[in-house]
This record gives structure tokens, C-alpha cells and sequence, in this order.
């Protein structure tokens, strides 16, 4: 650009050129700044803010050459999922380094806001009165580290010797370092421990003791594909105390010692409906003479009508009123209970075991 000659010194030439140099600066500082919009709150901030934070999501979204978010026909970036107060407190991360956790937000909203924009939850950038709150989420991270150690160097060696012997579970017990478990060879346990594997760490034992652990330990284990997992305490027999022999019995009774020690139990099976599907053969009765494969209908009359009508007056009072007692039939049926309501709701029909499939029903006969 030429300035005319005429008229115009050096010192206003040069000011001429800081006025344009100054509205240039000016104009490019204002394509520089962005809007964002959070809850109808805009924030109004520079790029270049978020150029110091190079691994966040923030950087990506407004520094990378692919496009991560478009703008809406205002210019403007919209963003949702959490509340303006606690983007103001990540937008403090770009600036300080730390964030300040407001005193109307709780600490699993500022931790899940973190993790959205990729920033590090730890003591050094989180600030926190609420310090339950916030020493809770570090241990919540922290456990998932430590599990994802163990799991990787001591339960895995343990379920691949499961996998190699057939087996798709495996139950394992945690035990001190220092526990001894001394079984007898001729009168071992008798409910099942005969099955678990055994870890010997007390580190592990000190773990497992907290249900926080356990509960991110169990969702480590659901995103790495186990099913049916149980962990939790459980009485684990380490030696025998004394053997009690009783009149008549053949085999003495063997007292064991229990300890409370963690388990964790978990299956890899894939087809489990198919292995636990059995096909029984349908035997034709005397009582009921006309079952077939769909006859769920005719069952259920044939069964309500032995129960029912058979039962009244025949329990408890004896034929035609002499108080002489009439032998009674205990039948347990196998039946669904959806196909038997009038046998459920009879006070007559006993509930056994805690199972929905299984019903007495009292049957009276005259000999």
C-alpha cells in the first residue's frame, strides 16, 4: 500500500500503519474465539486455549484437521450432558491446571465430565471439600487397576488350568499366606471345596475384604466376557477339630474348622441352556390316562379333580365322619405354575424347597 506524500509526515504515516496493524490483530483475535453453549449458557473462549492440553478431547475437537464437531447455524458449538457449572470448572483446567470441584455438583458428575473430555482424575488435578466423595472415585480407580493386575498375573494362570482340564467355571478361594489347610484323606469335606482353587495372597485377601472392590472387581470381570459371577465371603474348612461317632451310624462325622475368606466364582460357558436341558420320557399313569405333548389342559383337569374334589373331606376327618384316619399320598408334580392356578392358590398345596416348579398335593384313597 502506497500512503500519499502530501500532507502526510512520518509520524502520521506510522500512525496509520499501528491503527491497521491494530485492526487486523484485532479482526483475527475475533475469527480466533469460539462459542460454546452448554445449558443455554454461551462461553465465549479462544482456541488457543486448548492448545496447552494437547491429549484432552477439547484439543481434538478444535485442532484436529478432521472435523469432530460441527457448529449450529449460528456459529456456535452445543454441547449437552452436563451442566454449565461443571463446564465452567473444566474450562478452569485449561487455565490453572487444576479443577475445583463446585460445591453444587458431586463428584461422579465431575468424574464422568472427565472422562468425556479425556482429562486425568487424580489428587493433582482435582481439588475437592467433599474428600469421601473424591477419596471414594480414586479408589474406584484404583481397585480397577489393582484387580486388572491380579487378575492378569493370578486368577487367569488358575481358570486356564480349569479351561485345560474341560471345565468352563471356575470358584476360587483367596487365602492368607500364612492359612494351612490340612484335610483328612479318608474323611475329607463333604461340600464340595474339594473343587476350588486355591490362591494363597493376603494382599488379595485385604482387597477382596471391601464390597466397593468386589462390586468393580464383578464389572471388570462383565466387560471381559465371564458370566455367573458371584464373589463375596464365604466359611472355607482348613483342618479337622475332632471326628463325633454316633450309635448305629457307619461313617463318624467330621467336625472341620471354617474360616471367612473371599471367593470369586465365574463361568465361560457359552451353550449353558443346552447343557442343562435333559428330555424326559413321558410314562403313561393309571390316574391319568389321556397325557400327551400338548395335554396341559387335560393334565391340569385331571390332577385338579385328584386334589380338589378327592382331598375335601377326606383329610382329616376320616370316611363318613368315624374319625378313622385315611391314609394320604404326598404326590410332587413337576409343573409349571402359570398352568396351574387353582393347585397354587389351595391351601392344600405346599411350596417346597423354594422352588416354583415343585407342588404336594395330598391324595386320599379308601382301601
Amino acid at each position: 500500500m502506497v500512503l500519499p506524500e502530501s500532507g502526510v509526515g512520518g509520524r502520521g504515516g506510522s500512525g496509520v500503519m499501528s491503527a491497521m496493524s491494530g485492526s487486523m490483530s484485532s479482526v483475527s483475535s475475533m475469527c480466533d474465539r469460539i462459542t460454546l453453549v452448554v445449558e443455554n449458557t454461551r462461553f465465549i473462549v479462544s482456541r488457543e486455549l486448548f492448545a496447552t492440553k494437547k491429549d484432552t478431547m477439547l484439543y481434538s475437537m478444535f485442532h484436529s484437521s478432521a472435523s469432530l464437531t460441527k457448529a449450529n447455524p449460528k456459529g456456535e458449538f452445543e454441547f449437552e450432558g452436563f451442566s454449565a457449572t461443571v463446564f465452567k470448572a473444566i474450562l478452569e483446567y485449561f487455565k490453572t491446571g487444576i479443577i475445583k470441584c463446585p460445591p453444587s455438583v458431586t463428584v461422579p458428575e465431575l468424574r464422568e465430565a472427565c472422562d468425556y473430555f479425556l482429562i486425568p482424575f487424580d489428587a493433582s488435578t482435582i481439588k475437592c471439600h467433599n474428600l469421601r466423595g473424591l477419596l471414594h472415585e480414586l479408589s474406584n480407580e484404583g481397585a480397577r487397576s489393582q484387580f486388572e493386575k491380579f487378575l492378569e498375573e493370578r486368577i487367569l494362570p488358575e481358570m486356564v488350568v480349569s479351561a485345560q482340564r474341560g471345565d468352563r467355571e471356575s470358584h476360587i478361594v483367596i487365602l492368607l499366606n500364612d492359612d494351612v489347610v490340612d484335610w483328612d484323606e479318608e474323611y475329607p469335606p463333604q461340600t464340595g471345596e474339594e473343587y476350588s482353587q486355591i490362591i494363597y495372597s493376603t494382599s488379595m485377601y485385604r482387597f477382596f475384604k471391601y464390597i466397593e472392590n468386589r462390586d468393580v472387581s464383578k464389572q471388570v470381570l462383565k466387560e471381559r466376557g465371564l458370566k455367573k459371577i458371584r464373589l463375596g465371603i464365604e466359611g472355607f474348612p482348613t483342618h479337622k477339630e475332632k471326628i463325633r461317632r454316633r450309635p448305629g451310624d457307619r461313617r463318624p462325622e467330621v467336625i472341620y474348622n471354617y474360616v471367612q475368606r473371599p471367593f470369586i466364582r465365574m463361568s465361560w460357558e457359552k451353550e449353558e441352556a443346552k447343557s442343562r436341558h435333559v428330555d424326559f420320557q413321558c410314562v403313561r399313569s393309571k390316574s391319568i390316562t389321556n397325557l400327551s405333548v400338548d395335554g396341559v389342559e387335560s393334565i391340569e383337569q385331571n390332577v385338579s379333580e385328584m386334589v380338589l374334589n378327592e382331598a375335601n373331606g377326606a383329610i382329616g376327618g376320616g370316611v363318613g365322619g368315624g374319625g378313622a384316619e385315611v391314609p394320604v399320598l404326598v404326590l410332587e408334580v413337576l409343573l409349571p405354575r402359570r398352568h396351574f392356578p387353582d393347585l397354587w392358590s389351595s391351601n392344600r398345596c405346599q411350596h417346597v424347597m423354594n422352588s416354583p416348579l415343585i407342588i404336594r398335593m395330598p391324595i386320599s384313597y379308601e382301601f
